[in-house]
Formats: structure tokens, sequence, C-alpha cells
């Protein structure tokens, strides 16, 4: 028992995240930590998401993106390759890449990683501030717990304040 308990905290010392939540996490399954699933009665993603109506395709050109988001009310948008997500670009990233003389290239060739700011319906609202705050964008792609690449909606900013009942700025 004492050799149990000495393994136990050694273990726990040497990795913080338990190993049946990397395994899953490595092979895409995303399952609620504790501390998220503490958060009951908070507001949910689902609450506020809505169907992504506005998306890039992969295989579009970057001229192509920015004449066609001008005149978006977004920043940013999820990139949509064979039905699947595959990334978000922001605006901020289109706009590099025609000054960097990549106005030709596919809007695919612009990720330069796999791993996407994403958020799941059953995610804490404020899950979703941070997120959009860490990327810096004003939209993210709401995705299904088992597929990652799996699009279900989208939550935006401007969603997000609404449910919390905040006033665009300015207004009385």
């Amino acid at each position: 028992m004492i050799s149990n308990l000495v393994s136990l905290f050694i273990s726990s010392r040497l990795q913080r995240q338990p190993i049946y939540e990397a395994l899953a996490h490595q092979d895409g399954i995303h399952l609620p930590d504790s501390k998220s699933r503490s958060g009951f009665g908070q507001r949910k993603v689902f609450q506020a998401m809505r169907s992504a109506a506005e998306t890039l395709t992969a295989q579009s050109s970057v001229q192509e993106a920015v004449e066609r988001t001008n005149a978006s009310q977004f920043r940013a948008w999820p990139l949509i390759d064979e039905g699947t997500v595959v990334g978000v670009l922001s605006r901020t990233a289109l706009t590099n890449a025609v000054s960097e003389g990549r106005a030709e290239e596919t809007l695919l060739s612009l990720l330069d990683t796999l791993e996407f700011p994403h958020v799941h319906t059953d995610h804490a609202l404020h899950v979703a501030l941070e997120r959009m705050s860490g990327a810096h964008i004003d939209i993210l792609p709401v995705v299904n717990r088992a597929d990652v690449h799996k699009l279900e909606g989208v939550v935006t900013l401007r969603d997000v304040l609404d449910s919390y009942g905040v006033d665009s700025i300015g207004s009385a």
C-alpha cells in the first residue's frame, strides 16, 4: 500500500494531466475537464452560437478571399477544406499575405499548423472569450467533441456580449 501511494505521488508530480485525458486528446477527443464540469449553471456556447453563414474555402486564392470578405461584418472566418474545418483566418492574415506578394496562393497555404482555436457546445462562454482574445479574432468555430474538424456552427464576440446583455460601445 505504501508503494502504491509513493508511485501515485511521483506520477502526479511528473505528469500533471491524467494519462487517459492525454491519450484522448492525442486521439482528437476533447472531453470536458474538471474545471469546465464545475461550472454548472454558467452560460454555455450552445446558447450563443449560430450557423456558419460566412466561411472561406481552402482552395480559394488569397485575392479572392480578400474581395469576398471586404463587405463582411467579421474580421475572421472558418476555413473549410472538403467539408471540414481546418483553421481560422483573420483579415489581418489575408492583408499581410497580399502585401507579401502571396495573393495568388491558396488559403490553405497560409495555415502554419493543424491546431486552430475552437470551442465545443458545452464550453462556458468565458472559454470562448479567452480563446478569441488569445488568437486576436472575433469569431470561433464550434466543433464536435468527437471530431474537431466537424463544424457545428460559430460563436462571435458580438453573440457572447449580447448573451450577457452588453450593448455596443457608445450606445445609451
